[in-house]
């Protein structure tokens, strides 16, 4: 009954994941919730472990139909990303993750309400800055680390980023996204795998039920472009707020 629960929480969050990031906000607490025996260490690999897989499923299906800036914005994005992953990783022995909520609720309200009152945000492909490798960077260390070290809501804030400050669609957006959360994934399983920190059966299971919701997410965002996705993301931006409140205020 365990395993069925999770597998279905890992479908849905490979659906949310591809089309608007968040997935995480549902297969996390699913782990936390079946599991409690386990360390947080080895629920978060296990996690990582499955959800690397969508990550790749969906950006690689949206990568044949979508052309991305591979060169001037995406790589040197997921170069940054994955170093500052691990940087942010190695970090949590030293600094506590509690302050970073208030800060990650105001951003979350801040992005929320931008993308509200601008109902053009994201709508149209927009044309890049003229010298786009230095904010290409910086938004990949700056998120990069912040996934490494806290984690909810990366895709949120890479949409984000990716439309503000690279004049791409939220469909766009969500594409190389996707690629930048792979490199995430990847360096966070660089620190867990070696230590022993995933249960390789169950995250296998996972990771198969996320790969077939990225799939139909990714079909579906395909399908009906960049005001689906837009839906989605100010949804799940809404749910995660709505989320680490809770945490904040309620549970300490």
């Amino acid at each position: 009954m365990d395993l069925l629960f999770l597998a279905l929480a890992a479908l849905t969050a490979g659906f949310v994941d591809a089309v608007a990031g968040g997935g995480g906000m549902i297969q996390v607490p699913a782990l936390l919730a079946t599991l409690p025996e386990q360390t947080p260490a080895v629920l978060f690999g296990t996690n990582k472990g499955a959800s690397v897989f969508g990550s790749l499923n969906a950006a690689w299906r949206y990568g044949r139909r979508i052309s991305v800036p591979w060169r001037q914005v995406v790589l040197p994005a997921t170069v940054t990303a994955l170093l500052f992953a691990f940087l942010g990783a190695a970090a949590v022995a030293w600094l506590h993750k509690e302050v970073l909520r208030p800060l990650v609720l105001a951003l979350l309200l801040g992005v929320l309400l931008y993308t509200l009152f601008k109902p053009d945000f994201g709508k149209l492909h927009g044309v890049m800055p003229r010298h786009p490798l230095w904010p290409a960077l910086l938004v990949g260390a700056i998120i990069g680390f912040y996934d490494g070290f806290f984690g909810p809501g990366t895709g949120s804030f890479l949409i984000f980023a990716f439309i503000r400050f690279f004049g791409f669609d939220f469909l766009r957006a969500s594409v190389c996204a996707k690629v930048v959360n792979v490199a995430t994934n990847v360096a966070a399983l660089a620190f867990f795998v070696p230590h022993g920190q995933i249960l390789w059966q169950l995250a296998l299971v996972m990771a198969v039920c996320n790969v077939t919701g990225s799939t139909l997410g990714s079909r579906l965002a395909l399908k009906h472009g960049a005001g689906f996705v837009r839906v989605v993301f100010l949804l799940v931006t809404s749910a995660l707020m709505l989320k680490i409140g809770f945490d904040t205020f309620f549970r300490g």
